[in-house]
């Protein structure tokens, strides 16, 4: 008779320390098996080389090695559809309940309740939890239940209703993996396996300091300053760190402006869990009406950092190269793929979520509609960006667009694309006409 389970899934979650779901499975009077999926559904829609598949395997491997050498345990690893993977779970081992921590992207949610259905039929319990921000879901929203549409109002309300008492208090999941299920050789599987390769792009590790934060409203607008920003993005993403620890450290640096940009992610988490069709539409209806032009010949200058303005140009580039883009400079290309091209705001989400390291579904379908002035709180249609402007205002010194634009003094450099003049205009009779 095999023994009882309980089974933590690993999903966004990449820790042991301070995390939620986990900490609730091993407090259950089970051992517990934990496993982590490589989905197909997911998977297959990314190159072959992904930073992010790289990054993902890398740290379970760390993981796994860190259960085998101190427990006696290790992490079961799959690939498939994960329906298809509970099934074969549930004919190998007794499960009673399966823990996990809650995701709201619209694919996640449709997942999990095929999962919930399955488990359900076979007398299995399914536990989720909130992990990954501090506030979910509709638990900051209006006095009559709406969601709030504008940032600030729901930025007041979520500082009016966060409790450092409560809300940052640690699961101490660390502390009780000896509760996993004692066995070192669970599955495994190689990045081939999967039908991936190594990327030689590298997700670097996030800087948090103490001083970092303290400047970062004076520092995290000029894209040439190293360390200006923190890179944290792709570790809140996989879960490699606590939301809760870097709050935490927000309220102890005391810098408004750091606490403000992580309220936009939940804001924006918010947004996407109560209109999951704005990954595809408009949140204002007749913004989809605007005829975008959608050059193609255009757009492919755009993704490669070839349009004759320099900052644009250095932005595309050091996506490409790295995989990352200063938070001002995205504004910029968004602003000017959509409002100088009239290049529809859906490809430039689908660009950056191939390339983006730190890539979050919600964040960037909020970003990009805001920049087409077709989201929330977005911004107004008659606001262009003047690319010249900004490069004047916020690498002055052309630092930044010298890194990665070396050959700008060339004659090989690319004229100027569009006129900032001529394509303001275009933009504005062409907004103008579908919004009227």
């Amino acid at each position: 008779m095999s023994k009882a389970i309980a089974i933590f899934w690993f999903r966004r979650d990449l820790r042991f320390q301070d995390n939620v779901g986990l900490f609730a499975a091993l407090e259950s009077s089970l051992p517990v098996l934990p496993i982590f999926i490589f989905d197909p559904e997911i998977l297959d829609k990314l190159p072959k080389k992904d930073p992010r598949v790289s990054f993902i395997y890398d740290q379970l491997q760390r993981m796994r090695s860190q259960l085998q050498e101190d427990y006696g345990s290790s992490l079961a690893i799959y690939h498939g559809r994960p329906k298809d993977i509970f099934h074969k779970l549930v004919q190998e081992h007794e499960v009673k309940h399966v823990y996990t921590n809650r995701d709201y992207e619209p694919y996640a949610l449709n997942r999990d309740n095929e999962i919930k259905g399955f488990l359900t039929e076979n007398n299995i319990n399914f536990s989720t939890y909130k992990d990954q921000v501090i506030f979910e879901k509709d638990e900051i929203v209006k006095s009559d239940g709406d969601p709030y549409l504008v940032y600030t109002p729901y930025k007041n309300k979520w500082l009016f209703k966060f409790n450092n008492d409560e809300h940052l208090q640690p699961s101490a999941s660390e502390d009780s993996l000896k509760n996993f299920m004692q066995h070192s050789r669970l599955p495994n599987l190689s990045l081939s396996d999967i039908g991936f390769e190594v990327s030689t792009v590298k997700i670097p590790d996030y800087t948090l300091t103490s001083n970092l934060i303290s400047k970062y409203e004076d520092t995290r607008n000029y894209p040439a300053i190293k360390n200006g920003t923190s890179r944290l993005g792709p570790h809140l993403r996989f879960g490699t760190v606590s939301i809760r620890s870097i709050v935490k450290k927000a309220i102890s640096s005391e810098n408004e402006v750091f606490m403000s940009e992580l309220i936009w992610r939940e804001f924006f988490m918010q947004i996407l869990w109560h209109y999951p069709n704005t990954v595809t539409d408009a949140f204002k209806p007749k913004y989809d009406r605007i005829e975008w032009r959608n050059n193609e010949k255009e757009f492919e200058k755009w993704k490669k950092g070839e349009t004759g303005y320099a900052l644009i140009d250095a932005g595309m580039r050091q996506l490409n190269a790295t995989g990352y883009m200063h938070n001002r400079v995205r504004m910029l290309v968004a602003s000017f793929l959509c409002k100088h091209l009239l290049i529809d705001w859906r490809w430039g989400e689908a660009y950056f979520a191939e390339k983006l390291l730190d890539y979050e579904m919600s964040s960037n379908v909020g970003n990009w509609q805001w920049a087409a002035g077709s989201g929330v709180d977005a911004a107004p249609y008659f606001r262009i960006f003047n690319p010249m402007t900004q490069a004047d205002k916020f690498d002055k010194e052309g630092k930044y667009t010298e890194k990665w634009v070396p050959n700008i003094a060339d004659p090989s450099y690319p004229d100027k694309m569009v006129d900032h003049k001529e394509a303001r205009e275009r933009c504005l009779r062409v907004y103008k006409s579908a919004l009227s």
